[in-house]
């Protein structure tokens, strides 16, 4: 059987307050996030996608429930921190939802705590503290402990890896990147180099091209695929080599960034069964796949950092440009005072100031793709003014920070 792993990223970010800094509240979060703007948002999108989403997954789940393996429907979820907070607070009914599902049919993936930045930071001791906090959340919100995780925006180096492996993680997941791949293909697990780790884990990699096919060319006429349909994407998989596929999108393709009006909740209804037309395919959790002996090594040096964002697949989404270094060298710099202060509420603050939706915002590609990509997710007008806002709550935080020190 040529397993399939279907994966959706499931995030929403805590917004800045775009008027800026909130001067009249004592409490730091208030001070600098917009409570308001997340409700409107995270209700927005739970009428468009979560709810109607997973409704349909979870029936197919349930319809399956009992079938031998290969007939069995699995799905897998990377949920971040702020998701789970701000769905307990808006809609606590997914979280219900989501419980619901047999155990069978359900894989949760590990994560960095509220999606943040902290990978990149050049000492990794937050970056460990961050993937065990959001361990715990999964733990305490559905019960399950990640097996697999993904590091944020699938941002990967080998010392990621070898901290995935050191953390307990049997599995990662980055981008299938053809610079490090080369002529080999994404349908395998490989590892790290011995000279990383002699204690590798298995490193998934998403197939970029079929993912994409649903993520960003599902609805485009200008497409020679168009219309994208479920039987003939299940035809595509079935003829796939190797030893998986992995197919990992955003989970707000369904509903959001294709309305329902193009058809994308019922293709995403329909899959599963055509895929299960095809006797040598079948649905896979991530934690299974990883047990697949790896064919080889994935070798992606600090300075070559792999990522699924933009057609340069690195880093440069958040650190590409002059403000956006500058704003995550001050983030940084600033972990030895939070430590210091050791106060939860400052020390929340900062975690959730790492969110990468805050530099993501402030990119200034150029490439026509990359540009619509950017302004699509922003919620501020220009890059430049999302500069000046984040940069401002974390000036203001930094003078808090002090300040609690001082006194």
């Amino acid at each position: 059987m040529l397993p399939v792993t279907l994966s959706f990223e499931v995030h929403q970010p805590h917004r800045l307050r775009v008027e800026g800094v909130n001067e009249d509240t004592d409490n730091l979060y208030d001070r600098y996030f917009d409570d308001a703007m997340n409700e409107h948002f995270f209700k927005d999108v739970a009428e468009n996608c979560y709810f109607p989403a997973t409704e349909k997954l979870l029936r197919i789940a349930k319809k399956r429930e009992g079938k031998d393996r290969r007939e069995q429907f699995k799905v897998n979820f990377s949920i971040s921190s702020s998701w789970v907070e701000q769905a307990k607070q808006y809609h606590p009914e997914l979280i219900d939802m989501l419980s619901d599902f047999p155990d069978n049919s359900i894989d949760f993936i590990g994560q960095a705590h509220y999606h943040s930045l902290a990978g990149l930071f050049y000492d990794k001791r937050e970056f460990r503290h961050q993937l065990g906090k959001h361990r715990e959340v999964i733990e305490d919100t559905f019960g399950v402990t990640p097996q697999v995780m993904t590091n944020t925006e699938l941002i990967y180096h080998n010392e990621i890896g070898k901290i995935a492996s050191e953390e307990g993680y049997s599995g990662i997941f980055t981008e299938g990147v053809p610079r490090i791949l080369g002529w080999r293909s994404p349908n395998h697990a490989y590892t790290q180099p011995d000279f990383v780790t002699e204690n590798g884990n298995s490193i998934l990699l998403r197939n970029r091209k079929l993912t994409d096919d649903i993520g960003y060319r599902f609805s485009a006429e200008w497409w020679n695929e168009y219309p994208l349909t479920a039987d003939k994407y299940a035809a595509w998989l079935s003829a796939c080599q190797g030893d998986m596929v992995n197919l990992f999108m955003d989970y707000e393709t369904f509903g959001e960034h294709h309305w329902e009006g193009t058809g994308i909740l019922w293709f995403l209804e329909s899959l599963p069964n055509e895929v299960l037309k095809h006797d040598h395919l079948g649905f896979a959790k991530v934690r299974e796949v990883a047990e697949k002996d790896p064919v080889g090594e994935f070798d992606a040096f600090e300075y070559n950092t792999v990522s699924w964002a933009d057609q340069e697949m690195d880093a440069s989404a958040w650190l590409g440009n002059p403000v956006q270094k500058r704003l995550f060298d001050r983030l940084q710099k600033l972990e030895e005072k939070v430590k210091e202060l050791d106060d939860p509420e400052v020390s929340e603050v900062w975690r959730k100031l790492l969110t990468s939706d805050h530099l993501h915002h402030i990119a200034t590609k150029s490439w026509n793709d990359d540009h619509a990509v950017h302004n699509y997710f922003s919620y501020f007008d220009h890059p430049f003014q999302g500069f000046g806002v984040i940069m401002e709550h974390v000036m203001d935080f930094q003078e808090q920070v002090d300040e609690r020190l001082r006194s």
